[in-house]
């Protein structure tokens, strides 16, 4: 098992999954375990919670496109918060998950939202089971990219399957010519 941690799994076409199709996931874990991540391609049209005023809080402070992102299909119930800090100091309600990324407390006083240089809300995650994701690895379903600084926090998270490809040498060639709509084809 080669981790995959702190990297992204792009979604290998044509996935057959409608929660992972053209998604881009940036993996948090994945050791003996099995894997978490969280899917940043996914943007949401909500931007409030309404009866949560504190998560309201949050989101303000959140970065472009302000609104809560699809972290996966797994326990849609619960939010995520994955912040960036430019200053590198540790903060008592973060924990670090890598690459200069934090996964927040976001039970704690939300005016810590203006300590975050980026900050992204995620309704549930993306989960894998022991030895799930090796398997899903093995049979082709996900490449592995190395992911850049800002890619969790991208302002235009829609197109981000087609960038991170196209900067990729060994697909860039291929995904300029893969259809938006592989059934036009």
């Amino acid at each position: 098992m080669t981790s995959t941690r702190g990297r992204l799994l792009v979604a290998a076409p044509p996935l057959n999954d409608p929660n992972f199709e053209r998604a881009v996931v940036l993996m948090l874990t994945h050791d003996a375990d099995g894997a978490f991540g969280l899917v940043i391609s996914r943007p949401t049209e909500v931007d409030s919670v309404g009866d949560e005023a504190a998560l309201d809080d949050w989101i303000t402070h959140t970065s472009t496109p302000s609104v809560f992102f699809e972290g996966g299909p797994v326990q849609q119930n619960s939010i995520i918060g994955l912040a960036r800090f430019d200053d590198g100091e540790e903060r008592s309600w973060t924990s670090e998950v890598g690459g200069g990324l934090h996964t927040v407390d976001l039970n704690s006083d939300a005016t810590n939202a203006t300590e975050c240089s980026a900050l992204r809300l995620f309704v549930g995650y993306s989960g894998w089971g022991a030895a799930q994701l090796d398997g899903e690895l093995a049979e082709e379903h996900w490449y592995v990219l190395d992911a850049q600084r800002d890619d969790a926090f991208d302002s235009t998270p829609e197109t981000l399957w087609r960038r991170v490809l196209e900067r990729d040498p060994v697909h860039r060639n291929w995904v300029r010519n893969f259809p938006d709509d592989p059934s036009l084809n």
